[in-house]
């Protein structure tokens, strides 16, 4: 008894293959993204059975997300489609993970399922970590949606085994944007969602006991993400994020000194949705309003064929040091981006390429292009490296060799700025020739801003100061 007390309490440590795997995949991580912060850690325990409850909105990087912000090794439950080319099933096996099968790809193979949770249980007996994506695919959407019972029939079942061994946690992936490169995402780890209470109930009736834990699940996957309850207010939402999220970011920054690294947006995010969700119910005339005068906005936008962020530098108009500033940067970084884009354009342009062509949905997107860097980047550049010895020597090839991830990541930059100064450009071009649509576009802009600010405050004296 005491040695599987121990088997089950000992540190549960990664193997070398595993970490292997994950140490690259925390490489191409800290590359893709500009930064992947990780909330509350410490919530999964170091030992003993976990089962951790993710959201599931951007395919094989959420498993190296996860994977890359612990410390154990985790067995995901994976969908069997993945496990058919004996290569992949390899692969997937040596990380740890575990084969399922969903009604909507093998309808005729739900049996053997039971033999994924004998292996679950039997990992969660040896004290390791199991992850499962409950929604049971991936989506697009800016909630949680529905989610399967699997992770509260595989919790029970253990729990009824074994009582008190398992933590369940839930676990929200949040992405500031979700195709795009350099951008930023939080993983966080929710408090455990207790199992025992249901343990009696399940006894008396699985089913229900099933549904209630379900439920709670669901709850707790909610509270890591920005999750909203309508398609139809999702558009809103994302809307009202697009247009004033920005000058809320702006806000805090000017009034408490914050860097851009220090504000949460995921939790400005969530108070955009609370607010929402607020005036839906109390104001439906407002938001209605509100809706009305963003897509008449957009419509301008269309139009005139600009775009809001430069109508937005408009309005804030650039200080003179800051305009030196930058024509400054763009007139030195211009060398630098064209050697950084000469050396790097094939290896950032194939990954895009691919990920358009193969890509059957929005989330698949990313993952392609993040599976085909990895590949086409050291290939590339490897190559280039070859060439540059064979041409001028070792040395000069080594100093070659580190100009390269960095001369991309300037000329990444420095082509998202052009692309705001084509943006701006533009707008002055429209202001000089046709002064009364500019002035149009700024003044709508000004007063949608306005009625955003004046809600925001209505907002935050009805609740009593909630943050923003």
């Amino acid at each position: 008894m005491s040695a599987t007390l121990d088997t089950r309490m000992r540190r549960d440590t990664m193997d070398g293959f595993y970490r292997a795997v994950r140490t690259v995949g925390r490489f191409w991580l800290w590359f893709f993204f500009r930064s992947v912060d990780v909330r509350h850690p410490e919530r999964v325990p170091t030992v003993g059975a976990v089962l951790l409850c993710i959201n599931h909105p951007n395919n094989f990087i959420d498993s190296l997300l996860v994977g890359g912000a612990l410390r154990r090794k985790v067995h995901y439950l994976a969908t069997a489609g993945l496990f058919r080319h004996p290569l992949a099933a390899r692969f997937l096996r040596a990380c740890g993970a575990i084969p399922v099968y969903r009604k909507q790809d093998d309808p005729d193979k739900m049996d053997k399922n039971l033999g994924a949770f004998a292996a679950c249980f039997k990992a969660f007996g040896e004290g390791r970590l199991v992850a499962i994506y409950p929604e049971g695919t991936t989506h697009a959407e800016v909630r949680v949606q529905r989610i399967k019972t699997g992770a509260a029939r595989i919790a029970l079942g253990y729990e009824a085994e074994r009582p008190g061994e398992l933590q369940v946690i839930p676990v929200g992936l949040n992405f500031d944007a979700r195709k795009s490169f350099r951008g930023r995402v939080l993983v966080s780890f929710g408090s455990p969602i207790p199992v025992t209470p249901y343990r009696d109930a399940y006894r008396a009736d699985p089913v229900k006991a099933v549904e209630a834990l379900t439920d709670a699940i669901q709850w707790g996957m909610e509270a890591e993400v920005v999750h909203v309850e309508r398609i139809d207010e999702s558009r809103l939402v994302n809307a009202v994020q697009e247009l004033y999220r920005g000058e809320l970011v702006r806000e805090l920054r000017e009034e408490r000194g914050l860097a851009e690294r220090q504000i949460d947006l995921v939790r400005l995010s969530r108070a955009i949705v609370d607010s929402t969700n607020y005036f839906k119910r109390r104001d439906p005339a407002r938001v209605e309003r509100i809706w009305q005068r963003i897509q008449s906005y957009r419509a301008l936008l269309a139009e005139y064929h600009v775009k809001d962020e430069a109508v937005r530098a408009r309005l804030e108009r650039t200080r003179p040091r800051q305009r030196i500033r930058l024509t400054w940067e763009a007139i030195a970084g211009f060398p630098l981006f064209v050697y950084g884009a000469t050396v790097n354009f094939l290896p950032y342009w194939i990954p895009r390429w691919v990920a358009r062509r193969r890509s059957r949905k929005e989330t698949d997107y990313a993952t392609w292009r993040f599976l085909t860097a990895m590949l086409a980047l050291p290939l590339f550049w490897g190559l280039e490296i070859w060439i540059a010895a064979r041409l001028v020597g070792r040395a000069a090839a080594l100093v070659f060799a580190l100009s390269l991830p960095i001369s991309g990541v300037i000329a990444y930059r420095y082509w998202v700025g052009a692309g705001r100064l084509r943006s701006r450009l533009r707008f002055g071009a429209l202001a000089l020739t046709r002064e009364h649509a500019a002035r149009r576009l700024t003044t709508e802009r000004q007063a949608l801003i306005a009625e955003l600010e004046r809600a925001k405050n209505d907002y935050l004296a009805a609740t009593k100061g909630s943050s923003f």
